[in-house]
């Protein structure tokens, strides 16, 4: 299975601890963070991951290479310029050869078992299948709702606190998908996905309770930091 990991965001608000790399290259126990979920995907039987790479996205070319040290294929689709979610999907999509293929943020890490997005998308006929995590509050967020597995609402304004689901950034997508979006800086969270939906695309997933960490402040890199020393994190 082929994998897209984005990987071209700035990381601004890491920067105070980590300015000289882009963010999932943040050291981890003399370890790239990126690397942890490239373990993780391979885990899960991914054979290529294609790196959705921009600022300073050549120091995540000289450490992974050819892929072959993690017994994988790799390759490289470089931003010249920010392109956003589905931009950067797009950017990469001349190197995606199989008709479905996994797209998920190079700063999050997430224990899921993928076989559920690939069962999910067959049982329900789906042309994308994503993963949803719950939150205590989700008016911070767009709420993303489920019905019978179909998504049925994403990125809905919820003015009161009350605990909800979201869209947490891993993606099972058809080829069929990828040629939609077009050329250019789109969103796939604010643009693509709410078009799809409208449009009658079928779209669902399943709400994941799995260990999650979003690197992109410094408290949650110090405390991924911490829960791979502690083996917390199942690696």
């Amino acid at each position: 299975m082929q994998a897209v990991l984005l990987a071209g965001g700035l990381g601004t608000r890491l920067k105070s601890v980590v300015s000289d790399r882009p963010k999932p290259m943040a050291l981890i126990e003399d370890k790239p963070f990126m690397e942890y979920v490239v373990l993780e995907l391979i885990k899960h039987g991914v054979t290529e991951i294609i790196f959705a790479v921009g600022y300073k996205g050549s120091m995540v070319e000289e450490y992974f290479k050819d892929g072959s040290e993690w017994g994988i294929r790799a390759s490289y689709a470089y931003e010249e310029e920010l392109l956003g979610t589905a931009g950067a999907i797009k950017n990469a999509g001349s190197r995606v050869t199989e008709e479905w293929f996994l797209v998920l943020n190079a700063d999050t890490f997430y224990q899921i078992d993928y076989t559920r997005l690939t069962n999910l998308r067959k049982d329900k006929d789906l042309d994308m299948a994503l993963v949803l995590r719950e939150v205590p509050d989700v008016s911070r967020y767009g709420q993303a709702v489920l019905e019978d597995g179909r998504l049925t609402a994403f990125d809905e304004k919820i003015e009161k606190m009350r605990p909800g689901t979201i869209n947490g950034g891993v993606y099972l997508i058809s080829r069929s998908l990828l040629d939609t979006i077009p050329q250019g800086k789109v969103s796939l969270e604010h643009d693509m996905i709410l078009k799809w939906l409208s449009g009658g695309k079928k779209l669902g997933g399943f709400v994941n309770d799995g260990y999650f960490i979003d690197i992109g402040v410094p408290k949650d890199y110090y405390r991924f930091m911490e829960d791979v020393k502690k083996g917390t994190v199942n690696l």
